[in-house]
């Protein structure tokens, strides 16, 4: 990346001993959070390890969640990224509990562990990811999705990263989780109104409800005749365009095919890039080693929803990178996203 000089470091890491069923329980202890949005925070959880891995090119093998670089400079400041320092911030607990276990690693099982726990598919996964001691190794900016952009820039964007019209469908069901808020994207407001939920009303909601753009002074966003729910603009197109419109039709009719497309391609996503898995697209034909088994977890407390009580205000854009992230590079010459920047994926 344009102005980073010098060797990267890599910090030492084994994954060998960690026991990764104890790490998924540790995972599942920190969710329920009545304080946080609507009460947990697998959510952001889910966009925090999206980003870290929505970053990879097929072309060289750059970006992905090799690495850990989302944590830090210039990847954690970038606009796309808004906010996520509280979703680190609270995986750190988990983090210090199990030495040898990468950030990298914990960013991807935490996403998967909340989709799971949030009523979506089991999906597998593996450890390998290293992590990288700064971030010389941060992939340029501008790889992840603009919200307010058109089927041609997601196309682009997920066409990268080596997925299909099917799996961008796939991958966009996501938004059943979350909400925008305006301090961070810019945007407001959830998909659906079951945020904490993992289902295929994304896509129902979608089909069968009105989306009238929003008359507000923030950046473009529709809403229901409530004025409660929201959809973005590379939403819509997903029903506009005749290449993705028979994936959401299909979706919102079968809840266990989104279910299994899903879960195949957020493997994809997570496993892109990985140098341990053997291939630039992560290496799915081989084995999985400590394959996580998140079916017999104890249950969640159910939370009810919260009002927003959390916000980027409480970490402002420049926070610094944490403690053992002391060597993050400071000179980082691509500038943050403006506000109205918005990626596809779970709750900014």
């Amino acid at each position: 990346m344009g102005g980073f000089f010098g060797k990267t470091k890599q910090q030492p890491a084994s994954s060998a001993d960690v026991n990764y069923d104890k790490v998924r329980q540790a995972v599942i202890a920190t969710l329920s959070d009545p304080t946080w949005d609507d009460g947990s925070w697998g959510p952001i959880f889910v966009r925090l390890g999206w980003h870290a891995a929505g970053t990879y090119d097929k072309s060289d093998g750059s970006g992905g969640s090799d690495g850990g670089c989302i944590r830090h400079r210039p990847q954690s400041e970038w606009g796309f990224n808004a906010g996520l320092y509280h979703a680190r911030q609270r995986l750190e607990d988990v983090a210090k509990q199990f030495p040898g276990l990468t950030r990298a690693d914990l960013y991807s099982l935490a996403a998967i562990v909340s989709i799971e726990k949030m009523g979506g598919p089991r999906i597998p996964f593996r450890p390998g990811r290293v992590d990288h001691a700064d971030g010389l190794k941060s992939p340029p900016y501008g790889r992840l999705p603009d919200g307010t952009r058109d089927a041609a820039h997601l196309r682009a964007i997920f066409g990268r990263m080596g997925f299909n019209d099917n799996e961008i469908v796939a991958l966009s069901g996501a938004h059943a989780l979350g909400r925008c808020h305006t301090d961070r994207s810019g945007f407001t407001g959830p998909w659906t109104r079951e945020p904490t939920r993992f289902s295929n009303l994304y896509y129902k909601e979608l089909l069968e409800n009105t989306w009238t753009k929003k008359e507000w002074e923030g950046p473009p966003q529709w809403e229901d005749p409530t004025g409660e729910l929201m959809m973005l603009a590379t939403d819509l197109v997903l029903i506009q365009d005749a290449g993705f419109r028979p994936f959401v039709e299909r979706y919102a009719k079968d809840e266990q095919a989104f279910f299994d497309d899903f879960s195949a391609a957020f493997v994809k996503l997570q496993e892109n890039g990985v140098a341990a898995f053997g291939k630039n697209h992560g290496d799915q034909s081989a084995p999985p080693k400590a394959e996580v088994d998140v079916t017999n977890a104890e249950p969640v407390a159910e939370v009810s929803p919260a009002a927003e009580s959390q916000d980027a205000s409480q970490a402002p854009a420049d926070a610094p990178a944490e403690p053992q992230l002391a060597a993050a590079a400071e000179d980082a010459t691509e500038p943050p996203a403006a506000a109205s920047d918005a990626p596809v994926a779970a709750s900014d």
